[in-house]
């Protein structure tokens, strides 16, 4: 009888287990995955689209709220009060983040300075200034029209437009044209319809900065940084606005108004869509925001009593049929 060198059945056994190890590995590795991922994919991009959706009815409210307002709240009041609740709203689940991102933060200061600029103490306010002498459905019609300006700072920038696109542009603009001139073509704006587009051109700069973003930046200390610097920016005219204009009585009929756009439309709309972004990606949760105007502007018939007429609904078609046009995906 043979005697079995000493350690050999240790090594056989370890042998053994490293090619069975590596046996299963392989198996494992050459089972199917896909159809788990597939069966889980479906009910993910639902719920992308419906936050995309939340985000976009939630904003379109904005809106009907600055024109709500019109007669009861100064415009940059209106808007200095938003951003302070929003502030509020966000700092629970912002200010650590922010705090660790500081020294970043500091670092793109200049970019974040122009960012708050454009999309928080310039665009809103204008919206706010355009509530006074123009309608809801008017402005969210005419907003529905900022991704053509998009297009045009690409352009800019020295990306190739196709015709499809400038097509596109050019329809979306005849239908602004035609609901802020009354269907005439003349020159006779109202005053509040100039400043809706002046917050559209200052909305597209602020989207078309957001492409150079520092990807370092985090979503939420980005954020949180805009909402504070914006409100920073808008304390000396919010101070002047109190001097000549004078404070507003703090009513339910005030305060409730602010509350929305501050928790719900800045806070809360804001947490949706970049979740939406986060599922689904940009361009698919951005097609959902070409229902911006029709949201406009059923709510603004619900809730303020607006009428819609032919020429409402021609250049919504319009507009939207320009905007849509204009952003389709070339071959």
């Amino acid at each position: 009888m043979t005697e079995t060198p000493r350690g050999a059945g240790e090594t056989g056994k370890g042998y053994l287990v490293t090619v069975l190890d590596r046996t299963t590995t392989r198996t494992a590795q050459q089972q199917p995955t896909e159809p788990v991922a597939t069966a889980g994919a479906v009910r993910p991009i639902g719920v992308g689209l419906a936050l995309a959706a939340l985000a976009t009815v939630v904003w379109s409210g904005s809106f009907v709220t600055s024109r709500a307002l019109h007669d009861a709240v100064p415009p940059v009041q209106h808007a200095f009060w938003r951003w302070i609740i929003a502030i509020a709203a966000v700092a629970p689940f912002a200010a650590r983040q922010t705090w660790r991102q500081r020294k970043l933060l500091r670092k793109h200061l200049k970019f974040l300075l122009l960012a708050s600029l454009l999309g928080v103490t310039v665009y809103n306010t204008l919206v706010n200034q355009a509530g006074m002498t123009t309608t809801a459905g008017n402005m969210g019609m005419i907003m529905a029209a900022s991704p053509v300006l998009m297009a045009v700072y690409e352009r800019v920038g020295g990306t190739r437009l196709g015709a499809r696109r400038v097509t596109g542009m050019l329809v979306a603009c005849v239908g602004v044209l035609l609901l802020v001139s009354k269907g005439s073509l003349a020159m006779d704006f109202a005053v509040g319809d100039l400043w809706i587009i002046a917050a559209a051109l200052s909305f597209g700069s602020y989207s078309a900065l957001l492409k150079r973003k520092p990807a370092e930046i985090e979503g939420l200390p980005f954020l949180f940084s805009t909402f504070v610097l914006g409100a920073l920016m808008l304390l000396p005219v919010f101070l002047a606005s109190c001097a000549v204009q004078g404070g507003f009585e703090p009513t339910v009929g005030t305060v409730s108004p602010l509350l929305y756009v501050g928790v719900v439309s800045s806070a809360v709309a804001f947490f949706a869509w970049n979740k939406a972004i986060s599922i689904i990606g940009a361009a698919r949760a951005g097609v959902v925001y070409y229902l911006q105007p029709v949201c406009v502007a059923l709510l603004s018939f619900a809730v303020l009593g607006e009428a819609m007429g032919w020429l409402q609904v021609l250049c919504m078609g319009l507009i939207l049929g320009g905007v849509v046009l204009g952003a389709a995906r070339t071959k």
